[in-house]
């Protein structure tokens, strides 16, 4: 039985190439026109491959129906949490998980610091959307007309003198994180607090959310801070393989390219 799952298996990974006819289908498995028609008939009743008019046979809908529907049921927070709480133990510090929605960047999880400083941050609550290292992650994600044009409809406050200033400044910051993989906000929110952030993906390589370490001055420095960055990082990469169910982490994948225009 379970070489049979397996042939079966091996099928969708060739009609996700293209169409393919019984005769190819046979030859990659190495099996009988019979087993393989077999095969293909069972998958078929199933609606996971369909059979064209021209007796070739390319991947069903019902397949995509079901991958899109395990995709919107995926909870980023519940598949996050334990990996936040583990990163919150290796560092002591605050973790935060955030997602980008209607135009606001929200904290979604939180796990605190193990040091009697707390941050004021609240699950729900938006995040300083010019200056979060999880909001630099998310936003850069969006395709170059779209960073734009959010960057420019946005407010400006100066929180401190490291703030990022204008929309100008803000995309360079969103085209640095964009190619480097990380962000940072040092004390551009609160000039006695930092903060290091890396992106959580999903089936598609796209940011689904960003996961961060944040810690005041008086606990560690920022230098010492951007040390975890490794810890951070391989932390997003769990979340990221479990989230999207792929051996491959976006460090494998490497920085992320612009589009031709």
């Amino acid at each position: 039985m379970s070489q049979t799952v397996d042939r079966a298996l091996s099928i969708l990974p060739l009609l996700a190439e293209g169409p393919a006819n019984l005769e190819q289908v046979a030859q990659r498995l190495g099996v009988h026109k019979s087993t393989a028609l077999r095969l293909l008939r069972t998958l078929h009743e199933h609606g996971i491959v369909y059979r064209q008019q021209d007796q070739r046979y390319r991947l069903g809908a019902r397949l995509f129906a079901l991958a899109q529907e395990a995709v919107e049921n995926l909870d980023v927070r519940e598949i996050a949490h334990p990996h936040l709480v583990e990163l919150n133990e290796k560092c002591g510090h605050t973790v935060h998980l955030a997602v980008h929605e209607e135009n606001e960047v929200l904290y979604i999880d939180k796990v605190e610091s193990r040091y009697p400083v707390r941050m004021y941050s609240r699950i729900g609550k938006p995040v300083a959307i010019t200056v979060a290292a999880v909001a630099k992650l998310l936003l850069a994600d969006l395709a170059e007309p779209e960073r734009r044009a959010v960057a420019e409809k946005l407010d400006y406050p100066m929180y401190t003198a490291r703030s990022t200033p204008n929309a100008s400044a803000f995309l360079a910051e969103l085209a640095k994180v964009r190619e480097q993989g990380w962000a940072t906000d040092l004390g551009g929110h609160e000039e006695s607090i930092n903060c290091i952030g890396a992106p959580i993906r999903g089936t598609d390589g796209r940011v689904v959310a960003a996961c961060s370490v944040s810690a005041p001055n008086v606990v560690i420095s920022a230098d010492e801070l951007l040390r975890l960055l490794p810890l951070v990082r391989r932390t997003a990469d769990a979340i990221s393989r479990e989230y999207s169910g792929s051996a491959n982490t976006p460090a494998q994948a490497g920085p992320k390219k612009e589009a031709a225009t």
